[in-house]
């Protein structure tokens, strides 16, 4: 199984909000960007993917929308105005959650009040963590066996003590070149080089 974790650090916790976001300083296109290049392969999608979206811009709580691709049913269209909807669906679903609360948003997709730090010590349980680091070791030469779970970002970067916190989880630091790149282009390489691994 594979999985992605999107850490959404200025993503609006508010549907409206989001959706008025796109292409503004909160960047919200990315979502969906990285939602369409995690779970879409030409006329089909990916199985065994599991893509975790944390909107961290909120009131209250964060927001984990997740969406697992083995039980998606209707996306509604291969484009980024239906990828946003369905994470601006969950958004209002979400409404009154108190935290660490779940619900189902439809088949495939379900929200929780779970921060990222929580998120992905829940997940270090099943998955080899990976974080996306420059100075990390080569894609090309790490050896991926089991379940791995990648760590992108937005545009924010993550603050230095979730580094900390990672390391103690058995996070391994990994480089997909020299040059930064956007989450959604990330998430095609990582699966181009597992792919070809199998």
């Amino acid at each position: 199984m594979r999985a992605f974790v999107l850490r959404a650090r200025s993503a609006p916790t508010d549907s409206q909000q989001l959706l008025a976001s796109v292409g503004q300083e909160a960047h919200t296109e990315i979502l969906a960007h990285t939602l369409m290049n995690s779970i879409f392969v030409a006329q089909s999608h990916r199985e065994d993917v599991i893509v975790h979206l944390v909107l961290e811009s909120t009131q209250d709580y964060s927001r984990t929308v997740t969406f697992v691709a083995n039980e998606m049913t209707n996306i509604g269209g291969f484009h980024e105005q239906a990828l946003l909807s369905k994470v601006a669906k969950a958004l209002d679903v979400s409404r009154g959650m108190t935290k660490e609360q779940e619900r189902q948003v439809e088949p495939g997709i379900t929200v929780r009040t779970l921060s990222f730090e929580k998120l992905v010590k829940d997940l270090a349980e099943d998955y080899q963590l990976y974080m996306m680091d420059k100075k990390g070791a080569s894609i090309r030469e790490q050896e991926f066996s089991g379940n791995s779970c990648f760590l992108l970002t937005d545009h924010i970067p993550m603050p230095k003590k979730t580094f900390k916190s990672l390391e103690r989880l058995g996070t391994q630091k990994i480089s997909l070149g020299p040059k930064m790149i956007f989450a959604s282009q990330c998430v095609v390489l990582i699966h181009n080089e597992l792919d070809l691994c199998e």
